[in-house]
């Protein structure tokens, strides 16, 4: 983030995702949301564009704060810290996190439609993919890049079925279930 006009501009956009839907998402509604003068956001984002690229820079920063305190070095038991690192992260989308997850599905529709916000959606990806592919090449994984993805997408789809479809609210523990089972299968009943 450039500065703090600008997180406050993009903050204030991911409210107004999760509150009124891609469509409530104008520069005349972030100056108002923001408290700003209006033509604020313009000044910082001419085009939607650049507004919804701003918006998804702010999402991946504040995602990735919070992850980081997750991640660490493998250590001696790195499937159990991968397992437990996914189950936190998991429960963090799912609980201080969730207006972000909102968020972020509602900007993950707009790059089907937007072929330059989806390099950059697909770009940010990567920065969450990459220590799972690193423990999982630590432990041993046959091919980490594939589990990778494969935990990535078992993530995505329970945050997705818990905060946007119909399933249930999983919880810490059921999530770390889910996650020993998924690495069970990847890496070997002797994994965990």
């Amino acid at each position: 983030m450039k500065s703090q006009r600008a997180e406050l501009v993009a903050d204030a956009a991911i409210a107004l995702l999760v509150d009124r839907g891609m469509r409530g998402l104008t520069h005349r509604a972030v100056d108002e949301a923001a408290g700003l003068p209006p033509g604020s956001t313009s000044n910082l984002a001419r085009t939607r564009s650049a507004l919804l690229e701003l918006t998804l820079a702010r999402l991946a920063q504040l995602e990735s704060d919070a992850f980081s305190l997750l991640l660490g070095p493998p250590g001696p038991d790195a499937v159990e810290a991968l397992a437990e690192m996914t189950a936190q992260a998991l429960w963090t989308q799912l609980t201080v996190g969730r207006r972000w997850t909102v968020a972020r599905y509602e900007l993950a529709l707009e790059a089907t439609r937007r072929p330059e916000l989806r390099k950059i959606y697909d770009r940010t990806g990567e920065r969450f993919r990459e220590p799972a592919v690193a423990i999982l090449s630590a432990v041993g994984s046959s091919d980490p890049v594939r589990h990778g993805r494969q935990i990535i997408a078992f993530s995505e789809g329970v945050m997705f079925d818990a905060v946007i479809g119909a399933g249930a609210e999983p919880t810490l523990d059921d999530l770390r279930l889910g996650v020993r089972e998924l690495l069970r299968g990847m890496l070997g009943h002797e994994a965990l």
